[in-house]
């Protein structure tokens, strides 16, 4: 095993070892299963996300929400919600596998700011 590898696990937002929910769970065993491995783990847990580039969910329930919440995303923007979209978490994506991160656990806005880091 290669201990100078970086892993991007993507996890969620409410991602949880002690949570109620399962997923909840099962994510933060898994998150907490890769920190201890000899290698840089690193967790993506976004929250909103806005698709772009004419990316879908597979989910129909998910597309049903997106297709009333976008017209949404610039206001809940403006007072301070923080969305990334997918082409966000992709660039932050590429940028902790390439530098690394000074968080291995990374929500809506550290992605955001790491987003923008890749592309300057």
């Amino acid at each position: 095993m290669n201990p100078e590898i970086r892993f991007v696990y993507v996890s969620g937002a409410g991602t949880n070892a002690d949570g109620r929910q399962m997923w909840a769970r099962v994510k933060g065993e898994t998150e907490n299963e890769l920190l201890t491995l000899p290698f840089e783990a690193y967790m993506f847990r976004p929250g909103i996300i806005q698709p772009l580039h004419g990316i879908k969910s597979k989910t129909r329930l998910y597309r049903s929400i997106y297709t009333v919440a976008t017209p949404l995303f610039s206001v809940l923007k403006r007072v301070g919600t923080s969305i990334i979209t997918t082409e966000q978490i992709g660039r932050a994506m590429i940028e902790v596998a390439a530098s690394g991160a000074p968080d291995h656990v990374l929500a809506n806005r550290e992605i955001g700011l790491l987003s923008s880091e890749g592309s300057a």
